[in-house]
Formats: structure tokens, C-alpha cells, sequence
């Protein structure tokens, strides 16, 4: 591209080039054919041989109609989520959405039936059974999978109903809170008058404190209104699974999560031991913020706060073209590949940015395997943070495209490596942001952006687990009121922020307001962002040591993401063992630097 070549950056997504829209005859047609194709599986692993060297070529078959069914249901439940979440009251959607997930029961059986035949398979007898078939072979480790898998299923017959029961049960609990959540109005007083809108369109993050704790308070009072659905939501999500596990016989409510994540609980706990040993580093960045804000303590509402502008000094607004150039320009000092990605895909038409009334709050990002592309969903609100989420969003696109053309079965990688890929690309953001920084007091602006980062992962992240992990337990006694989880909460936060906040500056019904605790599909949505974020934070800072080399290093780290266990793939990738405490202590010393010098520059700027 010529320098002098503008790109127009879209902020409206295109979805009907890639399937037909929701509600036309196309759709219906692809779903009837969806569930004609399950049953038709079902029908032929019911019926097939056991797994065996002599039954290689049959098996090789099932399980390539398996992989297709799989990418076609994956690009399904992809441009449902799309529609459901830009139009979040479209009861049209809100039935397509249902229908969809009518079809988990089959779904799961054709998973139960294969992963059936994989339970009793020995190494050996594995090695023997994928040596018959190239194409079996190459999948070698998707199977070694299956047969993990296989400890989290019930007996058949129990299993079939649990999957049936979950579409009225446990899934829809899930989607009640999307729909109750997604309809939700928060009053707010603008110039004057009484406005109401959607939880995505209030800011939380404005520079004006007052406007920061109106808001705040006046969506604690929205939330407040459905609090008694939440807790219905979240305590029927949890009990059902606490239910299975029972049956299941597993140790505890860990043992899912980590299988799903692919990595070990050893590392896991050593994760959280050395951030409970070293993040008190961040106490003295969040007492200088508090100086530098006018405060004695910040309160739940401050965090995400930028701080008090200089005299005569508007507050940075980024259009959102704007925010897309900056970010296709950071991305090109890291590697010109991830660059001529983003510019891609942000020309066209991959991302729904626009901040309008309707949308589902949060952001997320899902792939579309048959067109080797993938859709990001956000509300842009021209700050500095939600440009950080556009970047961190296009690391999640950016790993699916690394991965686009390598079998569907071997590019499905767990939650934790896919938040290194996206955190890594907001720390390349930041890194271009900070080396930008001429004056003092913008570089002080830049690490706080940084820090704030780092209290969110290592803090609001650990208040999340702590709470999610305490509810569980809790949870095994029975059901707990609104005010019982909002207890919880704070109890959890207080313990994950080491007391930092300001005594009424606590966010009790964040249970209620933070989706992540009621995905139905994979639990304990939280200590995977902390992980990819410390990954990611120590990678860059390797990256920056190893030069232009890290970048095709850094590739083919994302490549292996779908062929192995995690500890695995970081090993192989850069010879970090993630079981030890070395590599998440020196990650945290990263943080540790950049407290130091927000500290040093608030001295020089407020004594």
C-alpha cells in the first residue's frame, strides 16, 4: 500500500457475505441440514467397530465427518452470537438462538460416542490405530484429547439426558441472564435531562469523578432491579454443575476447568502463590494515583480513571479511525504480518465498534472457520481503554488466522493461550503509546494505563476467582441470596486488592454484572485471562531482548496453541517451565519497573 493511500476503517461488521442472515430461509435450510447431519452421525458411531488398527479406515471417515459437523456448527454459533449480541431485544434472534442450541444434545452425543471409543485405548494401542491413517495421524493429539475428555462424561444414558435437560436447564439460565442482562436501561441525568441507556453505552471511565460515581451508582440501581434473577441464574448455573461433578466422582470443582484449559493445577496454584507474594508491589501505584486524583483512597469507580488533565488540556478523545491507524501502526513495530492482518481486517468489515443503543454489553471476538476470518464485537467509546480492547480483540483474530489453515481439530485452543495472544497485542499497543510519550506527564499517563492493567488482571481477576471459587464451596449447602453473593464479592475483593479501596468503594453486585460468571459453556472464565496476561507481559519482554527474531518465534508459539498442553507449547516455544516460580516472578518484575518510575514521576509532580 502507498503511503498516500487512505484506508477507511469500518465500524459496522459484514456478516452476509459469510452466512445467510438470521431468519431467512437460507438459515432455516442450514440448520435442518445441521441436525440431519448429528443424527446421521449419531447413527454410524453407534454402529461402528471399536477403535482398532483393522478399523482405521472407517473410523477415519466418521471422524472427518465429525471435524466438518464440528466447523459447520462452529461458524453457526458464531453468526448467532453476532445477531444475538447487535440487536440483544430481537426476539426473532433471541428463537434462532434457542433452536441452535436445541441441537447441544446431539452435539454432545456425537462427542460421548467418540470419546467412548478413544476411554480405553492404550498409548500403545493408540500409536498403532493412528499409524493406519495419515489423517488420523496428524490429529494424534485431538484424540489424546477425546480421551481425556471422556473422564468428565457421565454413563451414555445419563449423559444423553444431562445434555438434553441442559437446553431448558443449565444453557438456559445462561441465555435468561443475556436477555434480562441485554434489556437492562440505566437512568442517567444528561444536561438536565433524564436519559436512559444500554449497560455497553455508560462510561465508566470519564475523567469527571462526579460523572464516574453518578454513573456508577445509577448502574448499581439498574442492577440492583434484576439482582433476585441474577442470583436464580448463578446459583441453577452452579448447582447443575456441582450436580455432575458429584457423579462424576472428580475432586473438585478445578478439575473441569483446568481440562479445558489444558494445563496442569500445579501450575495454576503457582500462578496465584507468587501473585499473592509479589502484587503488593501495586499498592504503592494505586496510593500514588490516589495523590495524583486528590484522594486518600480510590474507590471501584477510579481504577479505569485517567488521570486529572493538565491546566487547558482537553480530554483525549479517539475517534475511532483514529484508534485503528494508531493501532495498524504499533502492530508494524512488532511485525509487518500482524500488520497487514489488522489493516485487513479492520478495512473489511471484521469488527462491530459502533456505540449505539441494543447491544449486549462486553466484547469478545469468534472465529468463522470455513472462511478463514473472524468477527469482533465491541462498543467503541473513543477512550484510550476501549482502543486497547479493539487491540486486544484483533490478538484473538490475529491467533485464528495464524491458525486458518491447519486442521479444524488442531486449532481449537483453550481460553488461557488464546488471552496471551490478545493481551500480547494490547502490550504491543501500549508500547508504541509509551514510546510516543514526549513530556513527562504523558509517559506518567501511559504507565497508568499499564498499571491499571496489571491491578485488573492481578487483582480484579483474582477477586473474580477468589469469589467464584468460594461461591462453589458455598454453594454446596444450598442456595445463596443476592446479599449473600454480594458479600461474597466484597470479601473477595477485599482480599484480592489487599484492602487498597476506599472503605465505600467496593462493588458488591459485580456478581451480577459481570457476564463471565454465567457462560455456561466452559466455568471459571477468570484465571485464564490472568495467565495469558503474565504470559504475555513476560514474552513481550522477551521479545524486546531477542529484536526482530521474537516476531516469527512469537507465530510459531500461536501455531503449536492447538497441538499442545500449555506448559507444553511455551516450553517448546521459548523454554519457560510455568510449573516453577521463576518465569511468573520475573513477569510481575516487569510490573514492578514500570511502579517505580509512576511513582518517581508523581513525586516530581505532586511532592
Amino acid at each position: 500500500m502507498s503511503g498516500s493511500e487512505t484506508v477507511v476503517y469500518s465500524e459496522v461488521w459484514d456478516l452476509e457475505s459469510l452466512l445467510p442472515a438470521l431468519g431467512t430461509a437460507e438459515f432455516q435450510q442450514k440448520l435442518v441440514s445441521v441436525k440431519k447431519g448429528l443424527e446421521d452421525l449419531v447413527a454410524q458411531l453407534s454402529a461402528a467397530p471399536e477403535i482398532a488398527p483393522d478399523a482405521a479406515q472407517v473410523w477415519c471417515q466418521l471422524l472427518a465427518q465429525f471435524e466438518d459437523m464440528e466447523t459447520t456448527i462452529s461458524d453457526l454459533r458464531s453468526h448467532v452470537e453476532c445477531y444475538c449480541a447487535s440487536d440483544a431485544t430481537n426476539a426473532q434472534f433471541q428463537r434462532i438462538e434457542a433452536e441452535l442450541s436445541s441441537l447441544a444434545p446431539l452435539r454432545e452425543q456425537v462427542g460421548a460416542l467418540i470419546e467412548a471409543a478413544f476411554r480405553t485405548l492404550s498409548e500403545e494401542d493408540l500409536v498403532a490405530f493412528v499409524a493406519r491413517e495419515p489423517w488420523l495421524l496428524e490429529r494424534t493429539y485431538a484424540w489424546k484429547l477425546r480421551q481425556r475428555a471422556a473422564r468428565m462424561r457421565l454413563p451414555e444414558a445419563q449423559e444423553n439426558l444431562a445434555n438434553q435437560l441442559a437446553v431448558d436447564g443449565l444453557h438456559a439460565w445462561g441465555r435468561l441472564y443475556d436477555r434480562i442482562s441485554g434489556a437492562l436501561k440505566i437512568q442517567l441525568l444528561e444536561k438536565g435531562r433524564l436519559v436512559e441507556k444500554s449497560c455497553s453505552q455508560v462510561q465508566f471511565d470519564s475523567p469527571d469523578r462526579a460523572e464516574r460515581q453518578s454513573n456508577y451508582f445509577a448502574a448499581d440501581v439498574a442492577w440492583k432491579s434484576i439482582e433476585n434473577l441474577c442470583a436464580e441464574a448463578i446459583n441453577h448455573i452452579a448447582g447443575t454443575r456441582l450436580t455432575i461433578y458429584d457423579q462424576l466422582g472428580v475432586e473438585d470443582h478445578l478439575v473441569s476447568p483446568l481440562m479445558w484449559n489444558r494445563m496442569s493445577r500445579a501450575t495454576l496454584n503457582q500462578m496465584w502463590r507468587v501473585i499473592t507474594q509479589k502484587k503488593s508491589v501495586l499498592l504503592k501505584y494505586l496510593q500514588a494515583k490516589a495523590r495524583l486524583m486528590g484522594l486518600e483512597k480510590l474507590a471501584w469507580y477510579d481504577l479505569t480513571a485517567p488521570l486529572p488533565r493538565k491546566p487547558g488540556q482537553m480530554p483525549e478523545k479517539l475517534p475511532y479511525q483514529s484508534a485503528c491507524e494508531q493501532i495498524v501502526s504499533a502492530f508494524g513495530s512488532f511485525s509487518p504480518h500482524m500488520q497487514d492482518f489488522a489493516r485487513m481486517a479492520l478495512r473489511d468489515g471484521w469488527s462491530e465498534a459502533v456505540n449505539r443503543a441494543g447491544k449486549r454489553q462486553g466484547a469478545f471476538c469468534t472465529g468463522y472457520r470455513a472462511a478463514g476470518q473472524s468477527r469482533m464485537f465491541m462498543t467503541y467509546t473513543e477512550t484510550a481503554d476501549s482502543m486497547s480492547t479493539l487491540a486486544h480483540e484483533l490478538g484473538h483474530a490475529y491467533h485464528s488466522y495464524v491458525l486458518k489453515d491447519v486442521p479444524y481439530l488442531l486449532a481449537d485452543y483453550p481460553m488461557n493461550l488464546a488471552e496471551t495472544a490478545s493481551t500480547f497485542a494490547e502490550a504491543v499497543l501500549a508500547d508504541a503509546r509509551m514510546q510516543q510519550a514526549q513530556h513527562p506527564y504523558d509517559r506518567l499517563c501511559q504507565l497508568d494505563a499499564a498499571l491499571a492493567d496489571g491491578v485488573a488482571f492481578l487483582m480484579n481477576i483474582h477477586a473474580r476467582f477468589i469469589f467464584e471459587d468460594n461461591f462453589h464451596k458455598a454453594r454446596r449447602n444450598g442456595e445463596l441470596a443476592a446479599n449473600d453473593l454480594s458479600q461474597l464479592m466484597v470479601a473477595a475483593q477485599k482480599e484480592a486488592y489487599l484492602d487498597a479501596l476506599a472503605e465505600d468503594g467496593w462493588n458488591p453486585r459485580f456478581w451480577a454484572s459481570k457476564l463471565h460468571f454465567y457462560f455456561t459453556g466452559i466455568p471459571f472464565y477468570n484465571f485464564p485471562y490472568t495467565f495469558g496476561y503474565l504470559l504475555s507481559l513476560g514474552l513481550f519482554s522477551e521479545g524486546k531482548s531477542r529484536g526482530s527474531a521474537f516476531a516469527a518465534d512469537f507465530v510459531k508459539f500461536l501455531e503449536c496453541t492447538g497441538s499442545m498442553d500449555a506448559e507444553d507449547a511455551v516450553k517448546v516455544s521459548f523454554g519457560f517451565d510455568l510449573t516453577q516460580p521463576e518465569f511468573w516472578s520475573r513477569s510481575i518484575d516487569v510490573l514492578a519497573a514500570k511502579v517505580e518510575e509512576f511513582d518517581k514521576l508523581t513525586a516530581e509532580i505532586v511532592g
